[in-house]
């Protein structure tokens, strides 16, 4: 089938505080008929409002949000498990006439959603739970024996990767990576992807993660993690892992002080800002345009010009 006659499927991404949910709302104003999509791992928890910087009620309701605040906190969310509910979205959309915007920074989301999945059997229960117990240094110290080469990729301190590819080797008899060459059920085939990438400089993206953080630390983000504290949720859980709940959660519970949470909050937040910005520069194809300015008034349409090609 020629692309042109695939339907098509905007898709915003970048590093968080670049300025993709503003320039998804713009978008969807000088489209029309539109649906926003989302593709940010911790703006699927509904407890995650204001630590996530989700759009606000107002914004989500200039136009129709999905994968907005339908997680509990308690449920986590996969690759797979997000996947399968934005390719319905997505589906859903073309179904009745809108444009589908998908917007986020979570890189593995959205190479699960286009590219697909592995297809990883069920892991042995008694296995994981094995794996799960060890010690994160004993864990890749066993992966350095039994894969190599995922050992060689991940961080020692990288629990949860180094735990699912020593599972999946001992349990498979073959390296995640192996199966990961595998991958079935990606939608890139089936649409007109429209991508843009944001990649603004990095001082001024830096700036805007402080002050993103400075928000988190308001009442409305306090409240949201004194909430998560009381329903004393696993911390191994997703939402508890989210950027700056660890920070905030030091603080109320008086391990740290407002000054020393707010140096943590802004440190990590710049931290998991570089890390998007490595990956989107580099991994997605060559040919999705990449655009390096700030976004603000006076970009905003250079900015629209490239997604609406």
């Amino acid at each position: 089938m020629n692309i042109d006659d695939l339907p098509a499927l905007a898709l915003i991404a970048g590093p968080t505080a670049s300025g993709k949910s503003a320039l998804a709302l713009a978008l969807a104003e000088a489209e029309g008929d539109c649906v926003i999509v989302n593709a940010d791992s911790a703006q699927v928890y509904r407890d995650l409002r204001v630590i996530s910087a989700r759009p606000s009620e107002e914004e989500e309701a200039r136009f129709p949000h999905r994968l907005y605040g339908t997680r509990d906190g308690g449920d986590p969310c996969s690759a797979a498990d997000w996947a399968e509910e934005a390719g319905a979205a997505i589906a859903e959309s073309h179904r009745v006439g809108k444009l589908p915007i998908l917007v986020g920074g979570t890189g593995l989301y959205l190479r699960t959603l286009l590219d697909g999945i592995a297809p990883v059997p069920e892991i042995d229960p008694a296995i994981r739970e094995a794996v799960r117990a060890l010690p994160v240094a004993e864990a890749h110290q066993a992966l350095r024996r039994e894969d190599p080469g995922a050992a060689g990729r991940l961080r020692a301190s990288d629990t949860s990767r180094v735990a699912r590819a020593l599972e999946v080797v001992r349990s498979t008899g073959r390296t995640l990576a192996d199966w990961q060459r595998e991958r079935v059920g990606g939608i890139a085939g089936t649409v007109a992807l429209r991508p843009l990438l944001l990649l603004p400089p990095r001082a001024w993206l830096y700036e805007r993660c402080d002050a993103r953080f400075d928000t988190m630390m308001s009442e409305e983000g306090l409240a949201e993690v004194s909430s998560l504290i009381a329903r004393d949720l696993p911390p191994t859980l997703p939402v508890m892992r989210a950027i700056g709940v660890r920070e905030i959660a030091a603080f109320l519970r008086g391990e740290a002080t407002r000054e020393e949470a707010l140096a943590a909050g802004r440190l990590a937040t710049r931290r998991y800002a570089k890390r998007q910005y490595t990956w989107f520069a580099h991994q997605p194809p060559a040919d999705w345009p990449r655009f390096a300015e700030p976004l603000g008034p006076t970009t905003l349409a250079d900015a629209l010009r490239l997604v609406r090609r």
